[in-house]
């Protein structure tokens, strides 16, 4: 799919969650293969064990979690140890395209725990190590649903506006001290994460729009590339910006 860059990781160490499968899973096998050390996290312990039978001999360690928990934070982190070049916040839900007079409590809670909450409260347990350091990474997936309304429903777009946001406040609060924060904001991809369409409402104004605004479903290892890119020093100039790799439906 992309071509990888020998040893471009060498000597670094990368957290990477949601790495079981999808997005994760590319990166994460994209990061060890260029010479990298990957702290990799899933909520399913059957697919991290899968990962690390594919990448046997290669640099990687498994934390089975909940990005949402602060013990998968603290043991992500106890596994990391003092060195953490970067950071992929890659794990993220949907929502079920409620629209805003539909959304329950518990689909937006649980929508933010994952999305917002957990990347915020991970990026903030690696950042002392980067300070430290005077230099790190971290790349959040935001979504096309950060660039507008209609690709979600109404927690997963606030959701995703929010890790823009997220990360454009980490590159300028600490991109003086040598932190760089960026995001990619996929269209529609290849993965295992479950997108039903629990409303009608919903149905009749998202449906037409994706019906011909959408292009084609991209693999998880393109966007892996972009990732990589942009944790990698070939980004060095890049700071707070919010990639799109969809295709070109942002221009639509």
């Amino acid at each position: 799919m992309t071509d990888t860059t020998a040893g471009r990781f060498t000597g670094r160490t990368i957290i990477v969650t949601g790495a079981g499968s999808g997005i994760g899973r590319a990166t994460a096998t994209r990061i060890a293969n260029e010479g990298g050390r990957v702290i990799a996290t899933d909520v399913v312990a059957e697919r991290l064990d899968a990962l690390r039978s594919e990448l046997e001999g290669l640099e990687l360690e498994t934390v089975v979690g909940d990005v949402a928990e602060t013990e998968t934070i603290d043991a992500l982190i106890a596994a990391a140890g003092e060195r953490i070049d970067g950071l992929a916040n890659v794990a993220g839900i949907m929502d079920a395209f409620l629209p805003p007079s539909e959304v329950d409590d518990a689909t937006w809670d649980r929508v933010f725990s994952v999305n917002v909450t957990g990347p915020m409260r991970l990026t903030r347990a690696v950042l002392p190590h980067m300070i430290a350091a005077g230099r790190g990474a971290v790349v959040n997936v935001a979504s096309e649903a950060a660039l507008r309304a209609s690709a979600a429903g109404a927690a997963y777009t606030a959701s995703k506006h929010a890790i823009a946001g997220f990360t454009k406040s980490v590159a300028f609060f600490h991109g003086p001290q040598g932190i760089r924060a960026n995001a990619v904001a996929p269209g529609a991809v290849a993965t295992n994460i479950e997108a039903p369409m629990r409303s009608e409402y919903a149905a009749s104004r998202v449906g037409p729009i994706m019906q011909v605004a959408i292009p084609p479903v991209a693999q998880p290892e393109q966007l892996a590339a972009a990732i990589t890119w942009l944790l990698s020093d070939d980004s060095a100039n890049v700071n707070g910006a919010v990639l799109p790799s969809d295709g070109g439906w942002s221009v639509v």
